[in-house]
C-alpha cells in the first residue's frame, strides 16, 4: 500500500516545463535527457514511465501550459504536436538579416531576437547552417535562437567529420572566415575553389584581398559596394585597406563553401572579374586583369 501510495504521489508531483519543447531523434532515454538538459525537473524513472504511455513525438511539441502534473506532462509528450512555419537561410546571408526575417515571418520581437544573439552566439558571424527550419508558432526569442544555435553547432560538428578536419573552435573560425568570402564572392559552386585559391595567392604574396564580399557584411548584405564605400568603410572587414581576412566572418556559409576553403584549386592565379556571362575571369598578371576588365564591361 505504501508503495502504491508513493507511486500515485510520484505521478501527481508537479512538472514546470516551457510550454514549446523540442524532442530530438532517438530513445526514450535520450528524450528525457534532453528535457533534463533544458531544465524540465525530470528523472530517469520517468523514461519508463513514458514508454509504458508511448512513443514520445519527434521534433516541436506544444505542452499548452508551464506546469502541470508528471503523469500529463509524459502523456502530451506522447501525443502533443506544435504548429511550425518553415522559414529559410540562404547560403551567404547575413545574421541580422536572418533575425529581421524570423521577426517578419513569425511575429517574434527583433530587439529580443538580437539581443538573444548576442548572448549566446559565440561569434558576430557565421553560427548558422544555411538550411530550411520549422519553427513552432509561440516560441519565445531566447528558445528560438539556442535551437538554432545549437542545432547549426550539431551540423558543423558533422561537416567537419565528413569533411576530414578536426572542430577546433579557433581553427574552425578561421575557416568559417574564409569561406564566407568565398560565399560572398563565388559566382557558382564550381567557382568556389578557384575563389579559394585567389584568397591563398594574395595573403602569400602580401598582397589585400581587395575583394568587395568583405564590405557585404551586416546591414549591408545586399548593397552594392560603391568607390565611396570602399574609401570610408574603416571597419577590418574592409580588405582593400586591411591585409589578411577579416577577424570574424562576412555571413553565414554553407558546406560547399567549407570544403573549398579546405581544397583551394592549384593555380597562381591572383585576379577574377565577372565577366558579361556571371562567370568569373581568372587571371595570374594585372596587366592581363586591366584587360578582362575593359572586355567586361564594354
Amino acid at each position: 500500500m505504501v508503495v502504491i501510495v508513493s507511486f500515485m504521489t510520484y505521478l501527481f508531483s508537479s512538472v514546470t516545463s516551457p510550454k514549446i519543447v523540442y524532442i530530438p531523434q532517438g530513445s526514450v532515454f535520450k528524450s528525457i535527457s534532453h528535457l533534463q538538459s533544458e531544465g524540465v525537473n525530470l528523472y530517469k524513472f520517468d523514461a519508463f514511465i513514458l514508454r509504458l504511455l508511448g512513443q514520445p513525438q519527434q521534433g516541436w511539441i506544444d505542452i499548452k501550459e508551464e506546469k502541470m502534473s508528471r503523469i500529463e506532462y509524459l502523456y502530451r509528450l506522447t501525443t502533443a504536436k506544435a504548429a511550425t512555419r518553415q522559414i529559410t537561410l540562404i547560403p551567404g546571408e547575413t545574421s541580422i538579416i536572418f533575425l529581421e526575417q524570423l521577426s517578419e515571418t513569425l511575429s517574434l520581437d527583433k530587439d529580443l531576437l538580437v539581443s538573444a544573439y548576442e548572448k549566446h552566439a559565440p561569434y558576430k558571424e557565421g553560427n548558422f547552417v544555411p538550411d530550411t527550419y520549422s519553427i513552432p508558432n509561440g516560441i519565445s526569442e531566447e528558445d528560438l535562437i539556442i535551437h538554432l544555435l545549437n542545432e547549426s553547432d550539431k551540423k558543423m560538428q558533422r561537416w567537419a567529420e565528413e569533411l576530414n578536419t578536426p572542430f577546433e573552435k579557433e581553427k574552425w573560425l578561421q575557416i568559417v572566415t574564409k569561406a564566407s568570402v568565398i560565399q560572398k564572392e563565388a559566382a557558382s559552386l564550381s567557382d568556389m575553389p578557384y575563389v579559394s585559391s585567389v584568397i591563398d595567392n594574395r595573403i602569400k604574396e602580401g598582397m589585400r584581398l581587395q575583394m568587395d564580399g568583405t564590405l557585404n557584411y551586416g546591414e549591408f548584405s545586399h548593397q552594392k559596394v560603391t568607390a565611396r564605400r570602399i574609401r570610408t568603410d574603416r571597419t577590418p572587414y574592409n580588405t582593400y585597406k586591411n591585409k589578411g581576412l577579416p577577424q570574424y566572418p562576412v555571413c553565414n556559409v554553407s558546406k560547399e563553401a567549407i570544403a573549398a576553403a579546405l581544397n583551394p584549386a592549384d593555380t597562381n592565379y591572383l585576379y577574377f572579374v565577372r565577366g558579361k556571362d556571371g562567370e568569373h575571369i581568372y587571371s595570374s598578371y594585372f596587366s592581363t586583369h586591366r584587360k578582362n576588365i575593359v572586355n567586361a564591361t564594354k
